[in-house]
């Protein structure tokens, strides 16, 4: 790591999409992660579409901004529920919209399909100033079908690439990391999520070119970051 732009513990927590998308979690469950994400001051809190509203009064006053999804975590749902469903999330407060892209279709090579779906999302969600994340599933694709994924991608204008939802047969690898990099002009970003349980994970996906991570282990990776960080071992 560079002298002249050094990581830190809270540039790390800046990189994190705290996760709260287990099906089980209670409201008190949702409270006591948006306090955690509050004290380690994430990026954004990744929470299921009725949570928004509910997380988005938790952490009125804060820097934490809230990420949805869309279509999670199986992307069978229509383009125009997907589309529906970005735009209420969006009025409820979220700023950022994590949508699972049509994998079935593109392992089927139904391209045009999912390039349509994609882009009616991404426009809805562009005109509500959100940011687009792509969650691929890339244990499900081949190498070449994550290429075009991510071509695609590029074309209707997301934002990022996301490796996995955390909740299919595989999660965040860095080989696929480092092909979805190759695969995008730099003004796509990559996230990665599914397994992210330790800084060295963390660390090892970032190196691989992700720039967000998803995952609920934030506390974990922050305080062990700040460890290494006194230590200057960061």
């Amino acid at each position: 790591m560079s002298t002249n732009n050094p990581l830190t513990a809270k540039a790390i927590a800046k990189m994190i999409d705290h996760s709260l998308l287990q099906p089980d979690m209670t409201d008190n469950d949702i409270t006591r992660h948006c306090g955690i994400a509050r004290e380690f001051d994430v990026a954004t809190v990744c929470v299921r579409p009725y949570d928004v509203a509910f997380c988005r009064k938790l952490l009125e006053g804060s820097d934490v901004g809230i990420s949805v999804v869309v279509g999670f975590p199986h992307p069978n749902s229509t383009t125009a529920t997907k589309v529906f469903e970005a735009k209420q999330t969006m009025a409820d407060g979220a700023t950022e919209l994590d949508v699972v892209m049509a994998y079935g279709k593109a392992r089927s090579g139904d391209w045009n399909f999912v390039e349509e779906d994609l882009q009616a999302v991404t426009e809805a969600a562009h005109a509500g100033n959100a940011i687009v994340k792509v969650i691929l599933e890339n244990c499900y694709l081949s190498r070449a079908e994550i290429v075009q994924s991510c071509q695609i991608c590029e074309k209707v204008g997301a934002d990022f690439v996301k490796t996995s939802t955390g909740y299919a047969a595989g999660g965040s690898l860095a080989d696929d990391i480092r092909l979805m990099r190759s695969s995008c002009r730099p003004q796509v970003a990559i996230k990665a999520a599914g397994g992210i349980r330790t800084l060295d994970d963390f660390l090892e996906m970032m190196a691989a070119g992700s720039t967000r991570q998803g995952t609920r282990s934030t506390k974990e990776i922050y305080e062990e970051a700040l460890k290494r960080e006194s230590e200057n071992r960061l």
